[in-house]
C-alpha cells in the first residue's frame, strides 16, 4: 500500500461510492507526481479524468442512440410485467390502459 499524499480523504461520506482500481506501477508514479506538482490529490485527479471522460461520451450521438433504444426495451419490458400483474390478480381494466411516456 503506498504511503498517502497529504490532504488525501481516506473517509467514506455518505453517498459517496468506493471504487478500487488497479494501475499499473508506472501510471500510479505518474499519477502520484500529478497530484503532487498541482497540490491535489490522486482521488480528485482521477474524479477530474473522470469528469472529463464522461462529458466527451455524452456528446457521442451513436451512445445517445444506443441509451434511447435501451430507455424504449425498458419501458416494453415495464409494460408487459404490469400487465402480466394485472391479468395475474385480476385487474384487467387496469391492464388495458394506454401507459403514458415518460416525461424526457
Amino acid at each position: 500500500m503506498t504511503k498517502p499524499i497529504a490532504g488525501e480523504d481516506r473517509q467514506n461520506t455518505a453517498g459517496v461510492k468506493t471504487l478500487a482500481v488497479r494501475l499499473e506501477p508506472d501510471v500510479h508514479t505518474q499519477l502520484v507526481l500529478i497530484a503532487q506538482l498541482r497540490s491535489s490529490t490522486i482521488t480528485d485527479e482521477i474524479r477530474k479524468a473522470l469528469a472529463a471522460h464522461i462529458a466527451g461520451i455524452k456528446e457521442n450521438t451513436d451512445l445517445a442512440s444506443q441509451a434511447e433504444s435501451a430507455i424504449a426495451e425498458i419501458d416494453r419490458e415495464a409494460a408487459a410485467r404490469r400487465e402480466a400483474i394485472a391479468h395475474l390478480f385480476g385487474n384487467d381494466q387496469e391492464a388495458a390502459k394506454p401507459r403514458t411516456a415518460r416525461g424526457r
